[in-house]
């Protein structure tokens, strides 16, 4: 049994609609967010102890003014023993929250903000966005000069899935409607206009197999949350999330050197994460799963065990994870429909998470839900990390 299954909680989370702000300052998005999960967990602000910023991409100095406490000044807060950036990229989120947790567990902090900005709507040029996401996390020595960037990963991953497995553009597709689904519902979604399976197989194609409406678009937002033990979480809300798994796999860093371009850590990551939690996937109740491009989104799906090898297409296709379905699915309407926030797209899936089990989702809400998993992954998909929170602790 795993020492630090259940022993800690998200007790406050904060977040603001993602969209395009040309005039707001990115430190504004960084101290409403902290502001809305202060008040959500009920304490003063002068009982967070610990900060921790993750990256932001559109400005090295404005990240380095995240690393040296800028957000400690701005929100007046008092009695911070530390202020240290985790980041790694998409898997920002689960590294947070492990460290976060640790602090807890040792005695080192009472209670931890983590709290992610960033302005890739506004804050870089059109072409600035495109040469971050063709140099960040890819090989400059043996990637870049060939013309590698995520789309081409996306592509070559999405190609050797097909090949694999016998999936369609459908199914491919179904994964973008159903994720829109759930941002008709999410007021801090940016796309909630209705889209339908041929409008996604109409778009233009980008990089073969996928099209325009495969892709997510880069937008500015902020999100934030509050970690604490599990004992203080009890006495300060009666729907806490406690954090009870989590599992990762570090698998490369050029993407050639990726051993199985269509499976990737995922299965190692969530048996550890399971089995600390002991829970199986039968016991989920809502999947929050990681979704640059529709691609990862069902190999994650799969490999956590909720359907078999090669399934997961027709279950998106059927609505089994729509609004109503037997398992909601990336509720918040995940990158492909909320929007790309850089670290912030897993930041998102987490407070997400924890939304749905404290029953404070709206529209949204998935019933009776008691378990939730979450995935995150950094780079061109270079690490797998699975978190696993629940409003109880399994006996």
């Amino acid at each position: 049994m795993s020492r630090t299954r259940g022993k800690t909680a998200i007790v406050g989370i904060g977040e603001i609609p993602t969209g395009r702000y040309p005039e707001r300052p990115a430190i504004s998005f960084a101290l409403d967010a902290a502001r809305m999960a202060i008040e959500d967990a009920g304490i003063g602000k002068d009982e967070i102890d610990f900060v921790m910023p993750t990256g932001a991409l559109f400005s090295g100095q404005f990240n380095t003014e995240l690393v040296t406490c800028r957000v400690v000044e701005e929100l007046g807060l008092k009695n911070v023993v530390g202020n240290c950036q985790v980041f790694s990229g998409g898997s920002s989120s689960t590294n947070g929250l492990r460290m976060a947790s640790a602090l807890i567990e040792t005695g080192r902090a009472e209670a931890v903000l983590f709290v992610h900005t960033d302005k890739l709507g506004t804050g870089v040029s059109s072409q600035g966005g495109i040469d971050l996401f063709s140099t960040a996390g890819i090989s400059a020595e043996w990637e870049t000069p060939y013309g590698q960037h995520y789309s081409t990963v996306a592509a070559l991953t999405t190609t050797r899935y097909k090949y694999e497995t016998g999936a369609t553009d459908e199914h491919l597709s179904a994964v973008c409607v159903s994720n829109r689904k759930w941002a008709e519902l999410n007021p801090n979604a940016f796309f909630r206009k209705p889209l339908t399976l041929e409008e996604v197989m109409a778009s233009k194609m980008l990089s073969t197999p996928l099209r325009a409406k495969h892709s997510n678009m880069l937008l500015d937002g902020g999100a934030a949350f509050i970690v604490t033990s599990a004992e203080r979480a009890r006495d300060l809300t009666d729907t806490p999330a406690y954090v009870l798994g989590e599992g990762g796999a570090v698998t490369h860093f050029a993407f050639h050197q990726e051993p199985d371009l269509t499976r990737f850590g995922w299965a190692k990551a969530a048996q550890q994460a399971f089995g600390e939690a002991g829970l199986t996937p039968a016991d989920i109740d809502v999947a929050e799963i990681y979704d640059s491009y529709p691609i990862y989104q069902l190999i994650a799906f799969e490999e956590l065990g909720l359907c078999g090898r090669g399934e997961a297409g027709e279950i998106f296709l059927r609505g089994d994870t729509w609004p109503g379905g037997r398992l909601p699915t990336t509720t918040d309407g995940g990158m492909l429909s909320k929007g790309h926030i850089g670290a912030g797209g897993s930041v998102s899936l987490l407070v997400e998470a924890a939304r749905q089990l404290m029953g404070k989702a709206g529209e949204r809400q998935a019933p009776n839900a008691r378990f939730a998993v979450e995935t995150a992954v950094g780079g061109t998909y270079m690490d797998a990390q699975v978190t696993i929170l629940g409003t109880e602790i399994p006996s």
